[in-house]
């Protein structure tokens, strides 16, 4: 049995060796951690009065909408797994150039690449912030897709997916929170995306803060708790927040619906991601949406959609699933999802610009 004995051996240092493998080229994030900020030394800081626009977009990695990806269709097989160059330089300058003429204070973006394959391993922030007015004098990022390779045979290569967070003002810090992962196996788990909320913080003259919170929920979690988890994580943060007196706006891509929003009157390509049950309500019943949830029900649902698929078979926007919430002390005095024809090109989500002032 010797013999066997060293077999077993040998497998086990392959398997450890694998592990360690792994777990070098993959993310291994803390629940908390600092997150990067670029800040000018001369960056003007908020005052007590101001006016705060603020744009939230999913801009889908500059990708456009000429493609229906792998993922963009229930059963996985979409044709296209990235898009091409001259797709992405003519995305981003779409994208600056909009950001130019809205002219927002602060910037909340999602799905911005950072060392992908299949987005030419480009640095899509600094790639934005070249296009942006240099007035946008802060920045900060945080990663929630980060992998030298993964193994999937749609990727087969590198991952970078970050939210990213650009501002006219001072940004003090940032905090990286993770959100909870969605259930899977040991292995699996290390090339998954690790979803998190972006936290950064802005001085206010006289000794205040504003906070702005930025963040990408799971996908493709149906039949799982994951939504419940995540939102929950969100709620508990905002009552920190509160609890401190601070005043806050959080927005970003939930991938969920509204409450009570009926999944029957979608295409069952669409509805095929979501359940019914309500997971984001918590947010809802505790604090401002942008949106009033009865508006979001309502007759004149369809102006407030936020999301395009790519799936031909559903062929136009059908739902909400990016939202805005904002603290009890904030007052919104604008809000609209922009819905001309301008953007319709250029992401599989429409941006939300609100703006708010300080009570």
């Amino acid at each position: 049995m010797a013999w066997f004995r060293k077999i077993l051996a040998v497998l086990g240092i392959l398997f450890g060796s694998l592990l360690i493998l792994i777990y070098s080229i993959t993310f291994h994030p803390d629940q908390a951690q600092p997150a990067e900020v670029k800040c000018a030394e001369d960056a003007p800081i908020l005052k007590a009065d101001s006016k705060i626009k603020v744009l939230v977009w999913n801009v889908q990695y500059l990708a456009g909408k000429k493609r229906v990806f792998w993922y963009d269709v229930p059963n996985g097989d979409g044709p296209d797994i990235g898009p091409s160059r001259e797709e992405i330089e003519s995305t981003l300058k779409k994208i600056t150039d909009y950001i130019r003429s809205e002219n927002p204070d602060v910037i909340l973006l999602q799905e911005v690449h950072d060392g992908a394959k299949n987005t030419f391993k480009e640095n899509q922030l600094e790639r934005i912030l070249a296009g942006l007015d240099p007035s946008y004098v802060c920045s900060s990022e945080a990663f929630y897709w980060k992998s030298a390779f993964v193994p999937h045979p749609k990727i087969l290569g590198s991952v970078g997916m970050k939210l990213a967070t650009i501002s006219k003002f001072k940004i003090s810090d940032g905090i990286r929170h993770s959100l909870p992962l969605m259930p899977a196996d040991p292995i699996s788990t290390q090339f998954n995306l690790k979803r998190a909320i972006l936290q950064n913080d802005f001085p206010i003259e006289g000794g205040e803060r504003f906070t702005v919170l930025n963040t990408h929920l799971d996908a493709f979690s149906q039949g799982t708790d994951t939504m419940h988890k995540q939102v929950d994580t969100i709620a508990g943060l905002l009552k920190e927040l509160d609890l401190a007196g601070h005043s806050w706006v959080l927005g970003g891509d939930f991938n969920l619906l509204p409450p009570d929003f009926d999944r029957k009157a979608m295409h069952a390509n669409g509805a095929f991601f979501y359940s019914d049950e309500k997971e984001i309500k918590p947010l809802f019943d505790h604090w401002s949406s942008a949106v009033p949830l009865d508006i979001l029900n309502g007759p004149e649902k369809a102006k407030y959609y936020t999301h395009f698929s790519n799936d031909p078979a559903i062929g136009k926007p059908d739902r909400t699933i990016d939202y805005i919430f904002y603290s009890s002390n904030l007052r919104q005095s604008a809000y609209r999802v922009d819905q001309s024809e301008k953007v319709w090109d250029i992401s599989d989500h429409f941006p939300q610009i609100g703006t708010y002032v300080l009570k």
